[in-house]
């Protein structure tokens, strides 16, 4: 018996003995048939966990990431392991993963899937690693352009209540999957911020094994996968956290979890419990309108535009309740003028709106790039940044705006504070346009909680 085997038995036992205490044993059974049908009807889809892809690898700029040419020498996989490590925000029995082929140009086929509870590294808890399925089967084809659900699947060591929540609070999923055959160009989210694992080329199917021994290669990127669902109770809230390399993590700690928009997931659970959820879809160099044109064939490293990627990213996702969006310095250094981004704006706030009735949207400004290198780093840059600013404070479009800028900028200098340049992850003095673990504790905790949160109906338990 596991590790958590025995836990898990501990658990029950305590609460079957507390409940037989006083009542019949056919009124234990006639309750808890009745409140597992209630559970069912309650539960709802809501996405856990989120990666936006943002094109073939490499196209892309990931942080801190190893040499991949042994495990990718023609950049695609062949005949090999994925072990790819997230975290959910919310832990349930019930989940499911959204497998995409998104930027490929050929059929990619998925097979010998697997999920379980990662211990250390590339090595999963024992007892916990379990097969996933694809329309009850065991393996799935996608063609180019094509995303699509797994099976949904158990996880027997979640218990869905609060000891089981905070029992797994900042555990971590460890998702395996087998690619048959060379995979041609991968889709992919190169900034995770999060170590994962992958085999050598020819080394087959190996999701099964516990241990790391197959798993040489390891890699600061996410492939071939882009939401984790999970089952939970009806109402429970999600906010999208939306944006650039600000909001994905540049300059946070790897494998930390110290994005603004981790911190504002501590804030909210420790509010609200697990009635909220954060996801993150950021993407290093995104821009609000452009590149004006998107292929997969001439990738832009940002990925496509906000304006393009909103149904996928962020309508496509389980129970959105609430989106802030940190967006535009890449606009501005690529040299786009504020009417155009500020009609960019006006774009998704509407689409939004349109979409999910009721949803919040809260904007921030536009942090300081004053001494960087670059286009960014110019006078006319800061200026228009500025009015941007302005605009997004009194535009109207957004219910509330955090002033993100205010936040993190020095009002001596308009440059970023000194504080939070040097760089957390990789070291050195930073590039005076990414904020540092520091720099995106303090834009995490400016966030009013209130701005992101509906009014809860109450739960009966």
């Amino acid at each position: 018996m596991s590790f958590f085997d025995v836990c898990l038995h501990g658990r029950r036992s305590r609460r079957r003995s507390s409940a037989l205490l006083g009542l019949a044993p056919f009124l234990v059974f006639a309750l808890a048939m009745t409140s597992a049908r209630a559970d069912d009807r309650s539960r709802v889809w809501v996405t856990s966990w989120a990666a936006s892809p943002q094109g073939p690898f490499p196209s892309g700029a990931a942080v801190a990431q190893p040499v991949l040419s042994f495990a990718f020498p023609a950049n695609t996989a062949n005949d090999q392991t994925f072990r790819l490590i997230v975290r959910p925000d919310l832990w349930s029995s019930q989940m499911r993963v959204r497998f995409t082929n998104l930027v490929g140009n050929q059929p990619v086929t998925f097979d010998g899937a697997f999920v379980g509870l990662q211990k250390t590294g590339a090595t999963i808890e024992d007892g916990t690693n379990r097969p996933i399925t694809f329309n009850h089967g065991a393996s799935l084809t996608l063609q180019p352009g094509e995303t699509r659900w797994s099976d949904a699947f158990s996880l027997h060591f979640v218990q869905d209540d609060d000891e089981g929540s905070a029992y797994l609070t900042g555990r971590k999923l460890a998702i395996s999957f087998h690619v048959a055959g060379d995979t041609g160009p991968m889709t992919w989210h190169a900034k995770a911020m999060t170590t994962s694992y992958v085999t050598d080329p020819g080394a087959g199917s190996v999701g099964q094994a516990e241990d790391d021994a197959a798993f040489p290669t390891s890699t600061t990127s996410w492939y071939f996968i882009d939401a984790l669902d999970v089952m939970a109770p009806r109402g429970t809230q999600v906010v999208v956290a939306l944006g650039d390399s600000i909001t994905d993590g540049t300059s946070s700690t790897i494998n930390g979890d110290d994005r603004w928009p981790n911190v504002l997931a501590r804030r909210l659970h420790a509010a609200y419990g697990d009635r909220v959820v954060v996801v993150n879809e950021g993407i290093g160099g995104n821009q609000i309108v452009g590149p004006a044109v998107y292929d997969p064939t001439h990738p832009v490293a940002g990925g496509p535009s906000a304006v393009e990627r909103l149904s996928r990213d962020v309508l496509s996702l389980s129970g959105v309740s609430a989106l802030i969006w940190h967006e535009g310095t890449n606009d501005v250094s690529g040299g786009t003028d504020a009417a155009s981004i500020e009609a960019g704006m006006q774009t998704v706030t509407q689409k939004l709106r349109a979409s999910i009735p009721g949803i919040k949207v809260v904007g921030t400004t536009i942090t300081s790039e004053v001494g960087a290198a670059g286009n960014g780093g110019t006078a006319a840059a800061a200026a228009e940044r500025i009015a941007l600013n302005d605009y997004i404070k009194s535009s109207g479009l957004f219910d509330t705006v955090v002033d993100f800028y205010g936040v993190t900028t020095d009002p001596q200098t308009g440059a970023m504070k000194a504080q939070y340049i040097p760089n957390t992850s990789t070291g050195g003095a930073g590039d005076h346009v990414h904020p540092n673990r520091a720099g995106y504790l303090a834009m995490g905790t400016a966030i009013p909680l209130t701005s992101l949160v509906h009014p809860f109906a109450s739960r009966e338990h």
